[in-house]
């Protein structure tokens, strides 16, 4: 077998010549499991071993923050925390802070994600293991959560702060809580400390735990070759503890309101455009800080994971800053953003850039000149691909190897549910492209595979969805809207369909197999160093 090149994160781009490697999307809650959530115990594991099995190199998730409006992961509480309901139940067990009587109220057998059942099922196992933390159990880990709590400390305090507040004001936006609060007055934040000090520290014992399962995550990962690709979103909530804690960091008013929304004009996901109604950045301020917060970001999910798709990359150059109480994205203007600047510091502070450009959408060529400044790989998708141009950029014969290929993202439809909502015209294009075959009764989401294989990008990427050829009830996210996201899961028995063996023979034949696993667990990749703490 083929030995590709190892991938090592290193300055510059991070893919080597002649690098061939293939992965599977699929977000850590869509894994099966008893407690109706994917997690970061057994399900996660079992599925790496299954990667591994089918000779894919790399697993890609979604962001791993905890979610805000929506269940969204891409409006995140804070940029830092990690969501309690990924928490698994099990290595909790473990972990000797639960025990298996505690967990029997919690199985869920459902087919999506009840997050209504789900996040109170995980908050009271998370009461329960810092109540027996707090009354005696495991005293080992007594010094470790101190120290974690002085290195995150930065972000840490804030987000609990911030969590134990909103809970005290009824879920009230911060915007919305008493002045002296919402401004952070100090008198007001020493009173709200020494009243809730408590919760505040089973707010950080929660992320404590998390960590050490996201952690493990990752060393078993590596141990089995495979490499974990996370999702940095670009901008955060307006409600979160990112924007109440540092506010000089957007563009706010005097009461903490934006002045501008973020979104992006219309496109081929929406005739009006996205509205998403997160604060955008004062690239000044963060300037003058030598970006220490976006650093700090970045650091922490190289924690966890081994190469970051950056979201919305071309905001990078610049972003679409809507008026505040615009009712869409149709009227907007377009203003810089950070550009190579913050990107040569990011180099520097990190040791390499470790990162995937998603380069999708309305770009304009100040975009492409960023990403190949720093040899960033882009991103292509297939779906896009088939409009009778030959010069599209996302046809395979236009692709440069400095590429990573997509059937489709979390965005898309599933190529099974694209495919059959497409006119007869545009079905006979995509035959055109893919044979007489496929238009005789085959399978168009395999074929699009195949044609992702067989491509020149370095790295092809394929939704789980897609590998088993799943309809539009599979999708995971449709763009602009707010109801049913989030929820999509796959049962046990479809982790073990005959899809994933062809899908290993498919790998091997198009040179791009995983090769076998590094002793101890090494894969070379860029260790981010230690975050020393950073003043405001």
């Amino acid at each position: 077998m083929r030995v590709v090149p190892e991938f090592r994160g290193e300055i510059g781009a991070p893919f080597p010549a002649d690098f061939r490697a293939a992965g599977v999307l699929l977000h850590l809650t869509s894994l099966p499991s008893r407690f109706g959530i994917g997690d970061l115990g057994p399900p996660a594991f079992a599925w790496i071993d299954r990667l591994a099995e089918a000779k894919q190199s790399w697993w890609q998730i979604l962001p791993l923050s905890a979610p805000g409006y929506g269940n969204s992961p891409f409006e995140p509480l804070s940029t830092f925390s990690l969501n309690s309901a990924l928490v698994s139940p099990e290595r909790l067990v473990e972990e000797e802070l639960l025990q298996a009587d505690d967990l029997r109220d919690g199985s869920v057998s459902a087919e999506s994600v009840d997050y209504d059942r789900v996040r109170p099922f995980k908050e009271r196992l998370l009461d329960l293991a810092w109540d027996r933390f707090r009354q005696g159990s495991r005293e080992d880990l007594r010094p470790v959560f101190e120290t974690y709590c002085h290195e995150h400390a930065e972000w840490l305090d804030d987000y609990a702060l911030f969590c134990v507040l909103k809970r005290k004001h009824g879920d009230a936006p911060f915007l919305d809580w008493p002045a002296e609060l919402r401004r952070r007055e100090d008198a007001a934040m020493h009173y709200a400390g020494r009243e809730l000090g408590a919760a505040l520290d089973r707010l950080r014992f929660e992320q404590f735990l998390l960590d050490r399962q996201a952690r493990a995550l990752k060393a078993h990962a590596r141990q089995r070759g495979v490499r974990l690709i996370g999702d940095l979103p670009f901008f955060v909530s307006l409600d979160s503890s990112d924007v109440w804690a540092r506010p000089e960091l957007f563009l706010l008013d005097r009461e903490c309101r934006p002045r501008f929304l973020s979104g992006v004009p219309p496109d081929y996901f929406s005739s009006s455009g996205q509205l998403w109604g997160t604060p955008v950045y004062d690239w000044n301020a963060h300037r003058q800080s030598g970006y220490d917060w976006w650093i700090r970001r970045l650091r922490w999910l190289l924690s966890y994971v081994d190469l970051i798709r950056l979201d919305h990359f071309r905001a990078f150059a610049a972003a679409w800053h809507v008026p505040a109480g615009a009712a869409t994205a149709e009227r907007g203007e377009w203003l810089p953003g950070p550009g190579a600047h913050f990107f040569s510091a990011a180099r520097q502070a990190l040791g390499g850039l470790p990162l995937v450009a998603e380069d999708l959408g309305l770009l304009t060529q100040d975009v492409y000149e960023l990403r190949d400044e720093f040899d960033l790989p882009g991103m292509r998708v297939l779906q896009f691909a088939f409009d009778s141009d030959e010069n599209n950029p996302f046809l395979p014969d236009n692709y440069v190897a400095n590429t990573v290929v997509y059937t489709g993202t979390h965005d898309n439809d599933t190529t099974r549910g694209w495919f059959e909502s497409l006119t007869a015209e545009q079905q006979e294009n995509v035959f055109s492209h893919l044979g007489a075959a496929v238009k005789d009764g085959g399978n168009v989401a395999w074929e699009l595979i195949r044609l992702a294989a067989t491509s020149r990008a370095a790295l092809a990427i394929v939704p789980l969805q897609d590998v088993l050829n799943l309809p539009s009830s599979a999708r995971m996210n449709v763009p602009g809207s707010t109801a049913g996201n989030w929820r999509w899961r796959a049962t046990e028995q479809m982790l073990c369909d005959p899809a994933l063996s062809e899908l290993r023979a498919l790998t091997e034949e198009t040179g791009r197999a995983a090769s076998a696993a590094p002793s101890k667990g090494h894969l070379g990749a860029t260790e981010p160093p230690a975050s020393p703490p950073a003043g405001r």
